[in-house]
């Protein structure tokens, strides 16, 4: 749906909200995420979507894989259970005490084709690892997180403690400058958003960003750091959105409110 990105001015932009990022959105707020056809077509009107504009992206969404169908239902592929998975993650990530320690990955592999490389680089991002040089990566050991069973043939994994100042080491893997200024432009968002397709737009951009965060201990933060605000207000905005959805999916009923993710394409 709408994502973060720089223009030619420097300055934050969204994309426009479609039909697909608001079924994603609405099915990635779900667990488990499965939807009668009948009731996204009210969750999609809530943003002037029509049902004929809903119908064409259902039928797109399952012929690439991102959903399936059984009878009138449609429901998050397995594909797209991971990137939910990773999404509730982005907003709530599973923190440990650190001690001090690094994760360490080695890449163990040669003679990859450059499409492999790629695809192991996009892996160990997500991992939010940082790569030192080619084919060493490391992140502090605060973060509880599950290892995809297909990078273990791949790389060979260590903890450590680096010679050098940590703090000095994050900068350099991470930016955590530019990150920041565009945690606080979001937020400033936030605040400016008051039609509701609007705040849908800045919290899936928000989520987009917030997947981008290294996740790293307060004492390799910058003194200001926005990451903590802008998950309580994309926590504030699910919470919105779950009661929207319910009211439009079920007229009368009073909404839960349980963990969700917001789509960004």
């Amino acid at each position: 749906m709408t994502e973060a990105g720089a223009s030619d001015s420097g300055q934050l932009t969204l994309r426009r909200l479609t039909a697909r990022s608001v079924v994603l959105s609405v099915l990635l707020s779900l667990h488990p995420p499965a939807l009668a056809v009948r009731d996204l077509v009210r969750a999609v009107e809530m943003f002037d979507i029509s049902e004929s504009a809903l119908r064409v992206a259902l039928t797109r969404m399952v012929a690439a894989g991102d959903l399936e169908r059984a009878d009138h239902t449609y429901r998050l592929s397995r594909r797209l259970l991971d990137r939910q998975r990773r999404q509730d993650e982005a907003i709530a990530p599973k923190l440990l005490p650190w001690q001090g320690d690094w994760d360490i990955a080695v890449i163990t592999t040669t003679g990859r084709s450059a499409a492999d490389r790629a695809a192991l680089r996009a892996d160990l991002d997500l991992q939010r690892l940082g790569e030192v040089r080619e084919g060493v990566w490391m992140r502090p050991a605060n973060l509880s997180q599950e290892w995809p069973p297909h990078l273990d043939s791949q790389i060979r994994r260590f903890t450590g403690r680096p010679n050098e100042d940590p703090q000095g080491l994050a900068r350099d893997l991470w930016d955590l400058d530019g990150w920041a200024r565009a945690a606080e432009e979001l937020l400033a968002l936030f605040g400016e958003a008051s039609r509701r397709v609007d705040r849908f737009t800045v919290t899936a951009a928000s989520i987009r960003h917030l997947l981008r965060d290294p996740a790293l201990p307060p004492e390799l933060l910058p003194s200001t750091w926005s990451g903590p605000a802008l998950r309580s207000a994309c926590a504030a905005y699910e919470a919105e959105f779950l009661a929207l959805r319910a009211t439009a999916v079920h007229p009368g009923a009073t909404a839960s409110t349980p963990r969700a993710s917001t789509a960004a394409e």
